[in-house]
């Protein structure tokens, strides 16, 4: 029955992709000057992708071949392969799902454009619609495919999840690279293009003498579609397999398949409530705020996903399933509060952002320090929020225990209820995200086809809305790596403690090994971030040079010359997969040696340790960054004496050292955390 109710809502959501689908095609594609800027839009982000997925390819096709020669080594070869063969099919769907969101977006920007000439309405719904069909595919996409290999390997609800794990890794492991090398090639063009541009030459942003304005509209798509597309779909697949993993002691106990079943059940439950939620979304007049129609399409998905949750919990979880049902609710709430924090810390209409506009009329270096004292103050209210979360949801899931059996189980089981509350939105989150990119090149394609004024006013609320979807959505995945890790942290523990025949429940902190352990949990965050900050800081000086050499060509500022935008697409193209595999590496070898070396408890620790961490400076950076661009922005709609002058010169450096926060390094912190997590499941029989 359960697998027949995950296998029918697909089947819904994949229809309503089609339809989706057909919708945005069919939409016009606007005038000629339109149709040939989006064309080398989309013509830079396929020749980026395709060569971004031949170099993870190749190192994953390594990884894999590592995979089996450990467990070889070790007399677990046929382990070894079924864990290889989840590695290649989990991606393979990731980056599947990638390439799905970039492949909509570039479609959808000019169409966007173009109905924005009509009604901002249209343009709106076009652009969601867009976002909409990445969403409900990555996710539809991460519940087949873990179902298909539940299925594949046997379908023995006590055996088959932990032989899952090897889909998680895959999944996280094309996750960190796509988000890694698309961000730095996001940034690298974002800083060119406003560096040179805005400053040097003093043009304004997309103008069509930039010749690094088409890199920089590709980047929005190969950073913020592909690179985000992958993420949450490792997300989804990763909580998911960490969820089933602790139902199986349930299940083992009652006899009950539904306790490692019902997180799939959850996943196809929000598929039906996105759509819903989605088709709900409308403007009622010209003048309203957009983010007002969104937040009534995102409540009421959350409502009907609560709904879902009370239906699917009493019939699946047994006599004492209220207490689950809690936990679930305590997941939904806690989505909708760390989304209004993160708004408070980047939203132009609060006082941080405020505080940060405000400092830059005395300059560049008092941006920088309110900046950095935003951003490492918003780090507080997301923590306690999380880990208020988490104590309720455990203790809920304690209150649920069937009599006779352990209760920390099902305190743990209650966490991965609220995870699963938590993911009710996911797609929902995801079509806001993906929108966010497509507005962003709509305004692009209109600026440089040189509309009229008040179609160029529609786009830049698209594009003001468009910022504020992607900050929500960074806040969104921070509170989802936190409580997935701690999902697959138990679930590691739990893994531990059935292939060594007994409890795996304390780490000895006191022990040398496992204080080694997490300090090199906690270092490894700060070189990843600092490695990822510098490929960044590499990949925009090939770009810089590249723009300075064809400014000096003075037909080209003039007007009357085109630049040699290819140029400056394939620079940051080379440069930003040339800079991506070192950092990428490094998290991929620390915890295989801390776990080889250091052993099961140590890995534990430096599980621990790395999460914390990394979450604190992933919540640092994502909403320093948000702040530093929405300042800039503050000041450019007119504050303290708007373009041109010295404080917005200031904001626009504040800006630029914000991209690389909240579009690099910030994001593919979410995915670290979580790779390190499935990383440690598939080391899990390796380190006793």
């Amino acid at each position: 029955m359960y697998l027949e109710i995950i296998f029918g809502l697909s089947l819904v959501s994949l229809l309503f992709v089609g339809y989706l689908i057909s919708y945005v095609l069919k939409q016009d594609t606007g005038n000629a000057k339109m149709q040939e800027i989006a064309a080398a839009i989309k013509e830079g982000a396929n020749a980026f992708l395709k060569r971004q997925y031949r170099t993870i390819a190749i190192i994953g096709l390594l990884v894999a071949v590592g995979i089996l020669l450990i467990y070889a080594l070790s007399g677990n070869l046929e382990l070894g392969v079924k864990t290889a063969v989840a590695f290649i099919l989990g991606a393979f769907c990731s980056a599947f799902a990638g390439f799905v969101g970039m492949w909509i977006s570039v479609r959808a920007n000019i169409r966007t454009a173009a109905a924005s000439t009509r009604d901002i309405n249209a343009a709106l719904r076009v652009s969601l619609y867009g976002g909409t069909i990445s969403g409900l595919i990555i996710v539809t996409m991460s519940l087949l495919g873990i179902v298909g290999l539940y299925l594949l390997y046997g379908g023995n609800p006590e055996k088959t999840p932990f032989l899952l794990v090897g889909y998680g890794f895959g999944a996280s492991f094309v996750a960190l690279f796509a988000q890694l090398g698309g961000g730095i090639y996001t940034k690298a063009a974002d800083v060119g293009a406003d560096l040179v541009g805005k400053i040097e030459a003093g043009i304004p942003e997309d103008d069509p003498r930039n010749p690094a304005v088409i890199a920089d509209l590709v980047g929005d798509n190969v950073g913020d579609c592909a690179g985000r597309g992958a993420d949450l779909f490792e997300s989804t697949a990763a909580e998911n397999i960490g969820a089933m993993i602790l139902g199986v002691a349930i299940t083992h106990a009652t006899g009950n398949v539904a306790w490692v079943l019902f997180p799939l059940v959850m996943r196809a439950i929000g598929l039906v409530a996105t759509i819903v939620g989605i088709l709900a979304v409308k403007m009622r007049h010209e003048d309203e705020d957009p983010m007002e129609a969104l937040d009534r399409g995102y409540i009421l998905t959350d409502v009907l996903g609560a709904v879902g949750f009370y239906f699917v919990t009493r019939a699946f979880l047994g006599e004492h399933w209220t207490w689950f049902f809690f936990a679930g609710i305590v997941g939904i709430v806690t989505n909708f509060l760390l989304v209004k924090i993160t708004q408070y810390y980047t939203g132009a209409r609060y006082r941080p952002v405020k505080t940060i506009a405000n400092s830059s009329v005395t300059g560049v270096a008092t941006n920088i320090i309110s900046g950095l004292s935003v951003g490492f103050e918003s780090t507080l209210l997301p923590i306690v929020t999380i880990t208020i979360a988490l104590i309720v949801s455990f203790w809920a899931g304690v209150k649920g225990t069937i009599p006779g059996m352990n209760p920390v189980v099902f305190g743990l089981y209650g966490t991965a209820i609220a995870t699963m509350g938590k993911l009710i939105c996911a797609a929902y989150i995801l079509a806001m995200d993906t929108l966010g990119p497509i507005v962003d090149n709509a305004g692009g394609i209109v600026e440089m086809s040189g509309a009229p004024a008040e179609v160029r006013k529609k786009t830049d609320r698209l594009d003001s809305l468009g910022n504020t979807t992607k900050a929500l959505t960074k806040g969104y995945a921070i509170g989802t790596a936190v409580l997935a890790t701690f999902l697959l942290m138990a679930a590691y523990m739990e893994a531990v403690t059935v292939l060594r025949g007994r409890p795996f429940d304390v780490v000895n902190l006191a022990s040398v090994n496992v204080f080694g352990g997490a300090m090199l949990g906690g270092v490894l965050i700060f070189v990843f971030s600092g490695l990822g900050l510098m490929a960044v800081s590499k990949a925009a000086q090939y770009l810089i040079a590249e723009v300075r050499r064809q400014f000096k060509n003075k037909a080209i500022l003039a007007g009357t010359q085109k630049p040699d935008y290819a140029a400056c697409v394939d620079i940051t193209t080379r440069g930003a997969l040339r800079e991506m595999v070192l950092p990428g590496v490094v998290v991929i070898v620390f915890p295989i040696v801390v776990g080889l070396v250091l052993r099961a408890e140590a890995l534990g620790a430096f599980l621990m340790v790395a999460t914390i961490v990394g979450v604190l400076v992933a919540s640092f950076m994502n909403n320093a960054g948000g702040a530093w661009d929405n300042a800039k922005k503050l000041i450019e709609a007119g504050e303290h004496g708007g373009k041109g002058t010295e404080a917005h010169a200031a904001a626009v450096v504040g800006d630029t050292v914000g991209d690389p926060f909240k579009d690099t390094v910030g994001p593919s912190l979410h995915v670290v955390i979580k790779l390190l997590s499935t990383i440690t499941l598939v080391l899990a029989p390796l380190v006793l």
